[in-house]
């Protein structure tokens, strides 16, 4: 056993470092949130590869039980039991754990620090945990496999995010229609701006996300196409293929969409993008009218992620 988790010449037990890790899923705050707050949920995820939850007590509320029992592939089970010390809605949970063996005597606790925040594309979600062992000799290999355990566990995370959201699995078949509108007013000539969204090079500094690049290629003009896909960690795959109907340079962009997660079809859009000049300046109006698909529970991430996207648009613009 090493210095860092076992025990000084002197006796005095030598506690772990903090672990910190994070993960980007690609749905909003409040469902990453949500996954959190009802056993429903916590049985599906919280565990790692291999292990199983028969067992959860959630009580999201301060002083609340967070209660998980985790069962092994032999059927050991394992408790962690825990209380809310800290709840900010869609943002921050602070959860004082205390986990034990098969006959319940514990064996550490630990400080679970949990932090969600908007990111280009999705949430953020980011991890703390603070160690403090009881039993050195049974806890240390435990903590040892934390990291690795944690990105089994997250894995499972994204998959009930993508169940909880109707991007994956079988359901009925269904059409929920949405539309908005946003505007963007950029200090650069609208020659400028139609370059950041007609040329490849350009577009790839703003039209993009926390996700490893699997395919890219775009050409504007009337019947081009446009195809955007990324893994994300986890392993989900988001799909993006447009269609353009309409191309009138330095002033307008008519063209359809459609959204795979994976292999499941979650939408169909369509979007017109307008430019408007005035002098060193320009506007960008964009209307989007979209088909959410079979049980996909957009909830209004689309706009809030293409408000990110004309954001991120201005700061290309800066460069």
């Amino acid at each position: 056993m090493s210095e860092a988790t076992g025990t000084t010449k002197a006796g005095t037990v030598q506690q772990p470092p903090p672990l910190k890790i994070s993960r980007t899923f690609h749905a909003r705050r409040e469902t990453v949130f949500k996954a959190w707050s009802a056993p429903e949920h916590v049985k599906a995820w919280f565990s790692p590869e291999t292990y199983t939850v028969p067992d959860a007590r959630v009580e999201m509320k301060l002083g609340g039980l967070f209660e998980v029992c985790m069962q092994a592939p032999n059927g050991e089970r394992h408790w962690t039991r825990g209380v809310f010390l800290e709840i900010k809605p869609n943002s921050r949970l602070v959860i004082d754990m205390r986990v034990t063996d098969v006959a319940d005597k514990p064996l550490f606790t630990v400080r679970t620090e949990v932090d969600f925040s908007d990111t280009l594309g999705g949430t953020r979600m980011d991890v703390m945990q603070t160690y403090e062992f009881i039993d050195p000799a049974m806890a240390a290999p435990m903590v040892a496999g934390a990291s690795e355990g944690w990105r089994t566990t997250l894995d499972k995370l994204d998959a009930e995010v993508m169940r909880m959201q109707g991007a994956s699995g079988i359901v009925a078949r269904s059409v929920v229609h949405a539309t908005f509108h946003l505007e963007r007013t950029y200090a650069a000539p609208v020659a400028r701006v139609w370059l950041a969204l007609t040329d490849e090079k350009a577009k790839s500094k703003w039209f993009t996300g926390p996700w490893e690049l699997v395919e890219r290629h775009m050409d504007v003009r009337v019947g081009g196409t446009e195809r955007l896909k990324g893994r994300w960690e986890g392993g989900t795959v988001s799909d993006f293929e447009a269609t353009y109907y309409d191309v009138v340079e330095n002033e307008r962009l008519v063209y359809s969409y459609v959204m795979h997660m994976n292999e499941k079809k979650i939408s169909v859009s369509l979007a017109t993008m307008q430019l408007k000049a005035d002098g060193a300046k320009t506007t960008l109006m964009v209307t989007e009218q979209g088909a959410f698909l079979d049980g996909y529970d957009d909830a209004g991430s689309r706009e809030e992620g293409t408000g990110h996207l004309l954001d991120a648009i201005g700061a290309s613009l800066e460069d």
